[in-house]
């Protein structure tokens, strides 16, 4: 009986790990919502295009709806099958003492226009995270911040602009400033990046007290030096504080090359003493370096020459720290937290101590669904949706309502967008809807339109 009892409960816990918001996820007010749940709701007379299926000979194609379908409740008939009491589960996404961001655009000009509660002797410390793209900038935001608000995504450029999450922990407030990642104008042009990711990281940095680089040490094309832009940016502010951040870790199978890696990065210096190791990487002499621009990350299409002595620097010999973690899989993350914790300064909060983010609701909501985008469409496709919001209101019993308009500029990205049956809509709809929950924390009604862009 002890044994059943046992497979039970794992196939609960699994159960619940496949819904995104854990069973300790603080509960909600009855006034915002019932149950964590989506509901599948679509308009009147789309019967024609249900599931995305156009009938034949009917012209162009009209907007397609997508909702999610409905879940189950957080306290679920399996979770008591299972024999797992109500709020017993393992540890949260979010964290106990992580607030949820607001829903609704005036409870959120509400809260950032209330003066920070400070305490008696408050102490601040604002962060800035720098790298090149998909180093894993946002996802060590999301687990320092404790619930994902930062849109993330296995392509670059899934960050398209700076964005300030808030870590309030007794007397101490962190502002973690997220970046886009590093890049250049022709990149910028190539996926149709807005032209201030070029200059977001280093405006970042003139409000930083810290700057964390982090480097993905699980691409063996890249690991072997920062990113040219990266080191712009260090010499261009060399009175900031920075920490080297070895991210992926666990996708590392040989350890003794971490220690190879510290001694290209930091270019065989730390803390002011030369590194008793040398590296054995030798790089292949057909790899070109990246072109590095004038000015503060404008790097243009046309300035293709990399000045002698960025190319012979790979490393920054002024870190004042190094960590190892692996952000997706929590590996001392929390380490690094009580770091960020401890170096900060006295000085007045800049936040209620209730602010998650900066950022708007309808923020948050555009940079999830464009990072689910990214997730199910191939190639450049992504990267030219243009995404409208039609609705965002509350709902008769407190839930959110959400309708967005996802416009392609041809016939064929709308046939790709919607998939065959509707599956590919759909899939993105259910996950980016979770995705708002968590970072809501209420009830969402999330609605998709796929539209041919005029």
């Amino acid at each position: 009986m002890a044994t059943a009892r046992l497979g039970w409960r794992a196939l609960g816990l699994a159960a619940r790990r496949a819904r995104l918001l854990p069973a300790a996820s603080p509960r909600l007010e009855p006034a915002s919502a019932r149950a964590l749940s989506l509901r599948n709701s679509r308009p009147l007379g789309v019967k024609g295009q249900e599931a995305g299926r156009v009938p034949p000979g009917t012209g162009p194609l009209q907007p397609l709806w997508a909702a999610p379908a409905h879940t189950q409740s957080r306290d679920s008939a399996l979770d008591h099958l299972a024999g797992i009491a109500p709020g017993e589960a393992g540890p949260s996404l979010g964290g106990p003492s992580a607030p949820p961001a607001c829903a609704f655009p005036g409870d959120h000009k509400s809260l950032l226009s209330h003066r920070p509660d400070q305490p008696k002797n408050p102490k601040v410390l604002r962060v800035a995270i720098i790298g090149a793209p998909n180093a894993g900038k946002s996802t060590l935001s999301n687990q320092l911040l404790g619930r994902k608000i930062l849109p993330v995504s296995s392509k670059v450029h899934t960050t398209r602009c700076n964005a300030q999450g808030v870590i309030t922990a007794e007397d101490t407030q962190l502002i973690i400033l997220d970046t886009p990642g590093l890049t250049t104008a022709a990149k910028g042009k190539r996926h149709n990046l807005e032209k201030t990711m070029l200059s977001d990281p280093f405006d970042s940095l003139n409000d930083a007290d810290l700057v964390l680089v982090l480097v993905d040490v699980s691409d063996r094309h890249t690991r072997h030096q920062l990113h040219p832009q990266v080191l712009c940016c260090l010499k261009q502010f060399p009175q900031v504080p920075s920490l080297l951040v070895l991210n992926k870790v666990d996708l590392v199978k040989r350890k003794g090359l971490l220690l190879e890696l510290v001694v290209e990065l930091t270019e065989g210096a730390f803390g002011g003493k030369r590194l008793g190791i040398r590296s054995l990487y030798r790089p292949p002499k057909s790899t070109p370096a990246e072109p590095v621009g004038k000015g503060p990350g404008l790097a243009s299409a046309k300035e293709d020459k990399t000045p002698e002595n960025s190319k012979a620097q790979k490393g920054w010999p002024g870190f004042r720290e190094i960590f190892m973690l692996a952000a997706l899989q929590e590996e001392e993350v929390d380490t690094l937290k009580k770091y960020l914790l401890s170096q900060a300064q006295p000085g007045p909060w800049e936040y209620h101590s209730d602010v998650l983010t900066s950022q708007s609701p309808q923020e948050i909501c555009a940079n999830l669904i464009r990072a689910r985008l990214l997730e199910h469409l191939p190639h450049e496709v992504p990267y030219l949706v243009t995404q409208k919001t039609a609705l965002w209101e509350e709902g008769p019993a407190g839930e959110l309502q959400i309708v967005q308009n996802l416009e392609v500029p041809k016939e064929r990205y709308v046939k790709m967008l919607i998939g065959q049956q509707g599956q590919v809509i759909s899939k993105i709809a259910t996950e980016a809807g979770y995705d708002l929950m968590n970072a809501f924390l209420c009830e969402v009604q999330l609605k998709l339109s796929v539209q041919l862009k005029e």
